[in-house]
């Protein structure tokens, strides 16, 4: 998927998968994580999510990133939050009060930028790409993080030829052939919900877990 369409998107306005409110699963199934307050957690396409100043109430330092410099800047101007901003090579890096937003590229995200993360809140990635590029997506998300790392994970089912997507149909299958070679994957659950338009849809949340190193594990340059 070109980056033309998501920065298109953000400028016309398309972004039915904004939600106007915090998400309920992350808000029901959060303590699952057993996290300690203050632990740094990482939300991938972030877009201006409110879902992130929800983490941050809960004590934790929130990192983001988002191809759409234009989302970024309107999470900050909507929540009337004042950020710096560092310009490097990468990204445009926009920091307030326990946030940090990267507008760029999610793959030339390091786990140097980042720093040892617990946790990742996935309602909008993995849901956003099209098959050819979700392998690549979960490989680099296992070279961001270290160990015993989680990811609560929301994907959406709904009957072929229902919906064009983004957000795409993802079934549990292909969540187990995503994730098992280097995740050890829980689903908690699943529920009928509204998707955009209006149609019906089935959503499931997983908690995954990021397995130590091994030499059967994916690879990846941890820095």
């Amino acid at each position: 998927m070109r980056h033309e369409f998501w920065h298109e998107r953000w400028e016309q306005g398309q972004i039915g998968f904004h939600q106007q409110a915090v998400n309920r699963y992350l808000t029901d199934h959060w303590s699952d994580l057993g996290l300690p307050t203050g632990a740094p957690v990482f939300v991938p396409l972030c877009g201006k999510s409110l879902d992130m100043l929800w983490l941050r109430e809960q004590g934790h330092p929130v990192f983001g990133i988002e191809l759409s410099r234009k989302a970024v800047e309107a999470f900050f101007h909507e929540n009337e939050i004042e950020p710096s901003i560092n310009e490097t090579a990468r990204f445009a890096e926009y920091s307030a009060e326990q946030l940090t937003l990267f507008a760029g590229d999610y793959f030339q995200l390091t786990a140097s930028d980042l720093g040892q993360i617990h946790a990742v809140f996935d309602r909008a990635a993995l849901i956003a790409l099209p098959p050819p590029m979700r392998q690549a997506y979960v490989h680099h998300m296992a070279t961001l993080l270290p160990g015993g790392a989680h990811i609560l994970l929301i994907t959406m089912r709904y009957p072929e030829g229902t919906l064009e997507g983004p957000p795409f149909s993802i079934g549990a299958h292909e969540v187990e052939a995503l994730y098992r070679e280097a995740f050890t994957i829980d689903e908690r659950g699943t529920w009928d919900a509204v998707g955009p338009g209006g149609v019906a849809v089935r959503e499931t949340v997983y908690l995954i877990t990021r397995r130590e190193d091994n030499p059967n594990s994916i690879k990846g340059e941890r820095e």
